[in-house]
């Protein structure tokens, strides 16, 4: 009984441990930042399974959801309210896609690589309004670079 308690109470330290070592990363929701009017700053983020990514409503009148074809399978879909800030755990690896519904077409979208980024290709492959399409292409050429 009481190596069982010693075991449970190891495998109870080493879950502590590991979320212990969770990053957060803050995306601010911007009307203007460094790369021009109505975006997420920063716009590409690389986590690992188990990060926390914090949207910020730094200026009003935005909001962030998920890209349908641009999540990692089994992750459930996420849609914020206006001007709600929203924090987003990675718990799968793969790429996710965010937009401003508002903006969307302006180009106010993000994308998060967590671990190897396995549905990369899918992703890539979704369509796009206005300037999100040439953002989003930039944006997985920040994937691949940072492999």
């Amino acid at each position: 009984m009481k190596r069982m308690i010693a075991i449970l109470a190891l495998g109870a330290a080493v879950a502590m441990a590991s979320d212990a070592n969770a990053a957060e990363y803050t995306v601010e929701m911007l009307n203007k930042g460094e790369k021009g009017v109505m975006v997420f700053q920063p716009d590409f983020v690389k986590a690992e399974v188990g990060d926390t990514i914090r949207f910020v409503p730094t200026d009003k009148g935005h909001n962030v959801e998920t890209i349908k074809g641009m999540l990692p399978e089994g992750v459930s879909p996420l849609k914020g309210k206006f001007n709600e800030e929203i924090v987003l755990t990675v718990d799968h690896e793969g790429v996710y896609g965010v937009k401003c519904m508002p903006h969307y077409a302006m180009g106010m979208v993000a994308l998060i690589k967590v671990g190897a980024g396995n549905n990369t290709e899918q992703a890539a492959a979704v369509k796009h309004p206005g300037k999100a399409g040439k953002v989003f292409g930039e944006l997985f050429g920040q994937v691949v670079a940072s492999n």
